[in-house]
């Protein structure tokens, strides 16, 4: 979940101002939505056709569980793995991983072309999407496929007030003022695919399930602490609000839907090369 970005909206950097890979428990924090979303992200790859013989590129890789997975388990040639900072790619190294230190949205970005570009939970805290689409869609070799996945906000008007909604709207509030973060436009991915010259666009949403303890409440209460000041200075939410977010998210007593996870992919036209 590490991202490779640029100047966003915010005026901040995913890495720098929040979230920086420095921190002591990133990369744990990274691990624990891996836990709860790689499962998924295979399943579909897998069902994409993703297998041997493939190239891959992954863009933001984080802490590189879905590259090794694509060489582990679904036994592609290869994966070039990408990020701004590569230091939890480097201290996982397997065969058939190459991992490179770039930023994905500086120009002139083009490390070749692939059957399979993937990134997850990386445009949505990157400002000029629609450039980025376009220049990831470029780098899919005929026949391949671009599958992109990032966070979709479940909240709405009608949702019922609790701590939980309160600090999830709050967060993604103050990363969108601070890093430039915005998962408002991530429903319009099959357009924006299809308008980078891609085919056969379809997507999918899944959701994981909020219990006590499990990968996915560990990694929110990570995230709420480590954009906690973001939050603060939204004016929506105090500290009495985050720790009690906190405690309802550990509790039997929790009954929310974590924000979403959309997956969409399209298709390079052409025969495979």
């Amino acid at each position: 979940m590490a991202a490779s970005s640029g100047d966003p909206e915010g005026g901040g950097r995913y890495g720098e101002d929040v979230f920086r890979p420095e921190q002591e428990g990133e990369g744990e924090r990274i691990d624990f939505g891996a836990l709860a979303y790689d499962e998924i992200t295979l399943t579909r790859l897998r069902a994409l056709g993703v297998g041997p013989g493939w190239t891959c590129l992954d863009v933001g890789a984080g802490t590189g569980t879905v590259s090794r997975a694509l060489l582990e388990e679904l036994d592609v040639e290869s994966v070039l793995a990408v990020d701004r900072d590569v230091r939890f790619l480097a201290r996982r190294p397997v065969p058939g991983l190459e991992v490179q230190e770039s930023d994905i949205t500086a120009p002139g970005f083009a490390p070749g072309r692939y059957r399979l570009v993937h990134a997850r939970f990386v445009l949505m805290h990157l400002a000029d999407r629609e450039r980025v689409i376009a220049n990831l869609a470029e780098l899919v070799a005929p026949g391949g496929v671009l599958a992109l996945s990032d966070a979709v906000d479940l909240t709405t008007d009608r949702t019922p007030d609790t701590p939980y909604t309160e600090v999830m709207r709050a967060m993604w509030l103050g990363l969108r003022a601070t890093i430039g973060t915005d998962v408002s436009w991530v429903p319009s991915y099959p357009q924006l695919l299809r308008g980078a010259g891609l085919v056969r666009a379809a997507a999918e949403l899944y959701v994981p399930p909020l219990t006590p303890g499990s990968p996915i409440s560990r990694f929110w209460a990570d995230t709420w602490e480590r954009s906690r000041q973001a939050m603060l200075a939204t004016g929506t939410v105090d500290d009495d609000t985050i720790d009690a977010a906190l405690l309802y998210l550990d509790s039997d007593e929790c009954a929310a839907l974590s924000a979403g996870m959309i997956t969409a992919w399209a298709w390079k036209p052409g025969p495979t090369v």
